[in-house]
């Protein structure tokens, strides 16, 4: 990897106090800048081809984004809205983390650019929408070679004409919003926690409860799918289980190294075929499945114990699939591991019924809360009857976390709606949600028999709310334990 400059980069155009920072490039430059000739910085300023792009074609979703930013501006008038993308965030020194724009402005613009910000003005018949961007780094200064950020360093910008025609919406120097929102008046809001410079320039005209309203109402957006983004859902999942195959055929690889082999093979499909994984891949073999969120990946795969592999990968659209399943690494269940994974699959089989229009939106989860529970009884694992077990929530020992949840440009979409319309909502056609019961015997759980402790399973699939009930996006992956074993058998040949 090349050293950049260590300059001050493009991206901190807007200073904590919400200040432009125009400073020359002169000021922004480091040792190996300081002695630059006047011949080299002469020379570097021309002979440089026009590289504009005319013929871009608007991006797919133009006029699904229309339609939120026209729905927002119904719920929200008279006001100004600030939707920011986000920054750059360090990882070490001078290296940063892959950027991904926060959900609400790439929903609203489909623009995934990082400082860029979406501001709709008020105006008579709604809002003017327009989006502030960084432009095409400026050669005549230099700084598209002597800034850290600029494009000789990370690559070519699309030009504000560009970004244009690619969104629809008209395109403005990013370097300039700062004291145009210091000069607003009337109320605004913004979506907070992405941009600290766009929060600071507006820090006396808004407020937190108002602020809030704003990113609940976006998040409530989100929760019926428009056709759009159920199309992309479908290419997350469609990805995943090809996904998924490339897991099993290498399962004799990962045995010889570790469950980071798992975690390798699945991030190629989702780079391949996408912009990335949804979330952190969870590569759990034997007791580590007991642990929900296991993503160090670092442990040994063996013979005889199960995987659950917990992935999915996400759309360059910012949709994301999230599929689990529970494999046996030698390819076949011994007796113990198919009669929890058959409670497990008959648990899902019950949740995913429960999901169809009008339904209450716990229901999925009560009715394989259930039948996990009348196992648990069965088996002398807790002491009945059911409804007592139920009533206390002993189950929960075992069983963990809730059954699902919405799914879409977040893994755990819609998090910021209310309580009374997700949680305590109803379903309704165009949602999506994930069913994901799950039996979890920790190694060290001295309450149950001892060949039980160290084995977990969970079944999890992306469910599309229908009209006349539900379909299962993730079907292509076998679920029931003998399904499970002839297509194993079948990849590995």
């Amino acid at each position: 990897m090349a050293e950049e400059l260590p300059t001050e980069p493009e991206r901190n155009a807007v200073a904590a106090d919400g200040e432009a920072t125009e400073q020359p490039v002169e000021q922004r430059k480091n040792g190996l800048s300081r002695g630059l000739s006047d011949e080299l910085a002469a020379n570097m300023r021309t002979g440089w081809a026009d590289t504009e792009l005319h013929d871009l074609e608007p991006i797919a979703q133009v006029a699904r984004t229309a339609e939120r930013r026209a729905a927002l501006s119904a719920r929200f008038p008279g006001e100004r809205l600030v939707v920011p993308a986000g920054n750059l965030r360090t990882r070490s020194n001078d290296t940063e983390y892959a950027f991904r724009a926060s959900v609400e402005y790439a929903y609203l613009t489909g623009n995934q650019t990082q400082d860029g910000v979406l501001v709709m003005e008020p105006a008579e018949d709604g809002h003017r929408a327009a989006l502030y961007l960084l432009p095409r780094s400026d050669r005549e200064n230099g700084e598209f070679w002597l800034d850290g950020q600029g494009e000789l360093w990370v690559g070519r910008r699309h030009s504000l004409a560009e970004a244009e025609r690619l969104h629809g919406i008209p395109a403005h120097d990013v370097r300039e919003l700062p004291g145009r929102l210091r000069e607003a008046t009337g109320p605004v809001r913004v979506v907070r926690g992405h941009d600290s410079g766009v929060e600071a320039a507006l820090t006396d005209k808004v407020t937190a409860e108002r602020d809030a309203e704003l990113r609940t109402f976006l998040s409530e957006m989100r929760l019926v799918k428009d056709e759009f983004e159920i199309g992309e859902l479908r290419k997350a999942v469609d990805s995943t289980v090809r996904g998924f195959e490339d897991v099993v055929r290498v399962l004799d690889k990962a045995e010889a190294t570790s469950e980071r082999y798992i975690e390798g093979t699945f991030f190629l499909r989702a780079r391949v075929e996408g912009n990335d994984v949804g979330y952190g891949s969870i590569c759990a073999a034997g007791p580590h499945a007991c642990t929900l969120h296991w993503v160090r990946n670092d442990g040994p795969v063996r013979p005889g114990d199960l995987l659950l592999l917990d992935a999915g990968v996400e759309t360059h659209t910012y949709y994301t699939a999230d599929v689990t399943r529970t494999l046996p690494i030698n390819g076949r269940y011994d007796d113990l591991q198919r009669k929890i994974y058959d409670a497990v699959y008959e648990a899902q089989e019950a949740g995913i019924a429960a999901v169809r229009p009008g339904a209450k939106y716990r229901d999925f989860h009560e009715a394989a809360q259930r039948v996990l529970t009348e196992k648990l009884v069965e088996w002398g694992l807790v002491e009945g009857p059911v409804e007592r077990v139920l009533e206390l929530g002993l189950q929960r020992r075992w069983t963990l976390h809730g059954t699902g949840h919405m799914l879409g440009m977040d893994v755990h979409d819609c998090a910021a709606a209310r309580t009374e319309t997700y949680v305590e909502g109803v379903l309704e056609p165009g949602m999506v949600l994930t069913v994901e019961p799950g039996l979890y015997f920790q190694a060290d759980d001295l309450t149950v028999p001892e060949e039980y402790r160290g084995i977990g399973v969970r079944i999890e699939d992306d469910i599309l709310v229908t009209e006349d009930g539900n379909r299962n996006l993730s079907a292509a992956l076998p679920r029931r334990s003998r399904d499970v074993e002839e297509w194993m058998a079948r990849l590995r040949g």
